[in-house]
């Protein structure tokens, strides 16, 4: 009986959260931290802390690991056979710019907010409790859907490496179910609850597997590249139908498909906490990674093209039955052994970031608490690191890897244009000074800035005149221009007298502002638009969604949340009065940002 009551009680109460929800509305999807209460206030609510352990080689390593596996093996050979052509390479150069954009204004926000949740606390701080949320479950959907992708490579890459030409030799078949998802993966399963055991155990211990496992791989890189470069021939290059039988526009399309071959350096912005010299390290450790991949999947993408002509080259497990179609039967199983070991290299390193992110995102309170809290032995989000293995392991079972790849692009672009747009307003209209542009002026250039991006890029999707894309592309200068002209130039000027004044040690900052997250902004927007109609409708039931349980869920929780932090603040500052005026400062903060 007291159990009826008490679920009764629960259900009351939840009825009456829900009659309250355009007045919480209100009060949180605008709300915002500063950098200091997320550091310390924020952090608290995970128990134990995160241990610094990591220094700069570690992320280069975490972020070449993360990457590599996913892009050239998942990727490659789809997008030449499909897309690109022999030009693929110059996909990978594409989408490389793009990404080294947005991993600069990644690093600028990990510098100066060294905390574990990427995207999602760097848009809370800048845009509000929704906007961060939004991101937030955006990447994690990114790192869910293709962390079981990779992890269905890698069953096709093993069975290669065993002498196995059939990629689908492992898998079981379930007649009955709907085509592509009827092929039961269980070694996937099983490579992803293995990992997740060992993330479970230590941050550190797990970092040195990787930084092993990326040296090999890039060993078994550099063989892969010579061998190809060795029985290639630069005519498949331009056989059968040139450089790139699919024109520009298949160039364009397949770098916003190989964009998700990026996945995985800000896997690097997530270890925040547990960097040591976070201000010398991160920068080293996003940027650096992201230089390095890109490097290597273009030597990657030529040496594909060479050893076949584009036609030939397989859908799965390209690389293995290339070298099988040039007679090179042994080198197949290499390329398979070596293949997957790149692939639990990545996936290591992409569970590793998934879980940070769950876990800051459990301590504002927006999902369940308990998958915030951080195990007090072994430093590790424990909770959130089982929760997202088992999702993962649940999706790679039986998704195919076409389904999910799309939604994963058009995800990690959404996420990534917001936190270039976040950049831009946090420097020019949140900086701690008193010479900010004002935040209209900031909200109506992003705006133009956006509507120029999309307007040049649906004219150049919807082959409209040549005349648009003129017209639309000075706009996008124009609008930049004006606004590093009046805006950013006063700013720039203000800012060095405010900085004579100061003692602080100067904090790592994106060159040529506002050029660099503005670029960054126009190739996220127009990759996106080269993506398939079916992504966005994918892509938009997933944010109804996501923005269904922040309103029966998310913002009821984060308010009470609130209420409870406020009462400790008036219990404490009953009891030690000089308290008082600090934590009101603190909350009314919140509000105003």
């Amino acid at each position: 009986m007291s159990n009826i009551n008490n679920m009764t009680i629960m259900l009351s109460n939840y009825f009456h959260s829900l009659s309250q929800t355009p007045q919480r509305l209100r009060k949180r999807v605008l709300a915002t931290w500063t950098p200091e209460q997320e550091w310390n206030q924020v952090r608290q609510r995970s128990g134990a802390d995160m241990k610094r352990k990591l220094n700069w080689y570690d992320l280069v390593a975490l972020g070449v690991g993360g990457m590599l596996g996913v892009g050239v093996f998942v990727t490659t050979g789809s997008v030449a056979l499909h897309h690109s052509g022999p030009s693929v390479f110059i996909s990978y150069i594409i989408a490389g710019i793009s990404a080294l954009l947005s991993s600069l204004c990644y690093t600028e926000f990990a510098v100066q907010v060294p905390v574990a949740g990427g995207a999602f606390s760097y848009l809370r701080l800048t845009f509000g409790e929704f906007m961060g949320y939004f991101a937030g479950a955006n990447i994690l959907m990114e790192y869910v859907f293709s962390n079981a992708a990779v992890a269905r490579s890698f069953t096709e890459y093993l069975s290669f490496a065993f002498g196995q030409n059939d990629p689908n030799v492992w898998r079981v078949e379930v007649h009955g179910m709907p085509k592509n998802y009827n092929m039961l993966d269980f070694p996937a399963v099983a490579l992803i609850l293995l990992l997740t055991l060992c993330l479970c155990h230590s941050t550190k211990e797990s970092s040195i597997l990787n930084l092993i496992m990326t040296i090999f791989h890039v060993i078994f890189f550099g063989f892969i590249i010579v061998a190809g470069y060795h029985n290639g021939s630069t005519k498949n290059l331009v056989s059968p139908k040139g450089i790139a039988p699919f024109g520009v526009r298949g160039v364009l399309d397949g770098a916003a498909i190989v964009y998700f071959s990026y996945i995985g350096y800000d896997s690097a912005s997530t270890m925040a906490e547990e960097v040591k010299d976070p201000y010398k390290n991160l920068p080293i450790g996003i940027v650096g990674s992201v230089l390095i991949t890109t490097l290597l999947y273009c030597l990657m993408a030529l040496s594909l093209c060479m050893m076949l002509p584009y036609n030939k080259i397989s859908d799965n497990a390209s690389y293995s039955i290339a070298f099988l179609k040039i007679g090179w039967n042994w080198a197949s199983n290499i390329v398979g052994a070596g293949a997957s070991l790149g692939i639990v290299a990545s996936l290591l390193v992409a569970m590793l970031g998934q879980a940070r992110y769950l876990c800051v995102i459990g301590r504002a309170r927006l999902v369940p608490s308990w998958l915030a809290k951080v195990h007090p032995s072994t430093g590790t989000p424990l909770n959130a690191t089982l929760f997202l293995g088992l999702c993962t392991a649940s999706i790679a079972l039986f998704t195919e890897l076409d389904i999910i790849i799309e939604l994963v692009s058009i995800g990690t672009l959404m996420v990534f244009y917001l936190v270039a747009n976040a950049l831009i307003y946090r420097r020019y209209s949140i900086t701690q000074n008193t010479h900010n542009a004002p935040p209209l002026y900031t909200l109506l250039f992003l705006f133009l800035l956006s509507l120029s991006s999309l307007c040049f890029s649906l004219s150049w999707k919807f082959n409209q005149q040549w005349w648009g894309l003129l017209l639309f592309g000075a706009l996008f200068i124009t609008i930049t221009a004006f606004f590093q002209l009046v805006v950013v130039m006063h700013y720039n000027s203000n800012k060095v007298v405010i900085t004579l004044t100061q003692q602080d040690p100067p904090h790592w900052l994106v060159p040529f502002m506002p050029w660099s997250p503005a670029l960054s902004i126009f190739l996220n927007v127009f990759l996106m638009t080269t993506l398939k109609l079916l992504s966005f409708q994918r892509f938009a039931i997933w944010s109804c969604f996501i923005t269904l349980f922040y309103v029966l869920y998310g913002v009821h929780s984060t308010y009470q949340a609130e209420e409870i932090e406020m009462m400790t603040i008036v219990n404490n500052n009953n009891n030690n009065p000089s308290s008082a005026e600090s934590n009101l400062q603190a909350k009314v903060e919140i509000q105003v940002h």
